[in-house]
């Protein structure tokens, strides 16, 4: 996949962190960015009254001008949980959102955006509730199973521009089930990256990785319910980028992790998460 950035905004001031991060991770890996506006509801009033796309337009190409970023604008008509993902598809790229403020009431009955637009987007997706920058540290939650490598391998080409230190996190669940790999991940838990399971293999293939980039990287391991001690790791730790895989990664995870981790995660975490799907050719 070609790397550009595809921010989107609807107006609301909420979205201004995730243009302003996204801004900055695509200056920190070169890439261009495309700004999405979506016009919601066009205004009733007078026509020489500014609507809000008007402002943050303005401002954001005045960031791009000073990162000296290859960009361009875009403006649609429509529902922002229908626009986002189809202009995603069109353009195959990292799609930066932030809160796109929705009433309560909507969020209450139908839940945030951004799990919509998790389940209609395929490729990677920067969900910045806040900028936290400069980027210090960077958490990667490593599922096991390898689904996370599409957005790991992204997050750690934006760690090597910042130098950021990188945690990579295992979680292991408290399962009963009771055969070989079962068992040697249930006791080896606290060194998994030392066994030859499937998760230990792939902790220390992306250990590897990390460290061949040069990132000051290690693995920390948590045992007990997925959500709580990802969430616990991300408060303790005071990360400022969460890099997950999609809960639409492979089905089986989704009997292990239910509800889904990351939708959890993104529901509860106060910092930008990347997010994307396993991409079995990037293996």
């Amino acid at each position: 996949m070609k790397t550009e950035f595809l921010i989107a905004t609807n107006g609301f001031e909420g979205t201004w962190p995730s243009i302003e991060y996204g801004a900055w991770a695509a200056a920190s890996i070169h890439a261009p960015v495309i700004l999405l506006g979506v016009a919601e509801h066009l205004p009733s009033a007078p026509i020489d009254d500014k609507y809000p796309l008007e402002d943050i337009f303005a401002r954001a190409v005045e960031l791009f001008r000073q990162k000296e970023i290859q960009y361009s604008l875009e403006i649609q008509n429509g529902d922002a949980e229908e626009i986002i993902p189809r202009e995603a598809k069109k353009h195959d790229c990292v799609t930066v959102v932030g809160p796109l403020g929705r009433p309560p009431l909507r969020r209450f009955l139908v839940r945030r955006s951004i799990h919509h637009l998790m389940a209609q987007i395929s490729t990677p997706i920067l969900y910045v509730p806040q900028a936290r920058l400069p980027l210090k540290k960077m958490l990667i939650c490593l599922g096991g199973l390898g689904y996370e490598v599409t957005a790991e391998h992204l997050a750690i080409r934006v760690a090597i521009k910042s130098k950021a230190d990188v945690t990579l996190l295992n979680v292991v669940p408290q399962v009963d089930l009771d055969y070989p790999t079962a068992r040697a991940v249930r006791e080896h838990w606290q060194d998994l990256v030392n066994t030859d399971t499937l998760p230990g293999r792939n902790l220390r293939q992306a250990l590897e990785t990390a460290q061949a980039a040069g990132l000051n990287a290690t693995v920390k391991a948590r045992q007990g319910n997925v959500i709580e001690e990802i969430l616990t790791e991300i408060k303790d730790g005071n990360y400022d980028l969460v890099c997950m895989g999609s809960p639409y990664s492979g089905h089986g995870l989704r009997q292990m992790y239910s509800p889904s981790v990351t939708d959890e995660v993104v529901e509860s975490a106060h910092c930008p998460i990347l997010t994307a799907r396993y991409l079995p050719e990037e293996k």
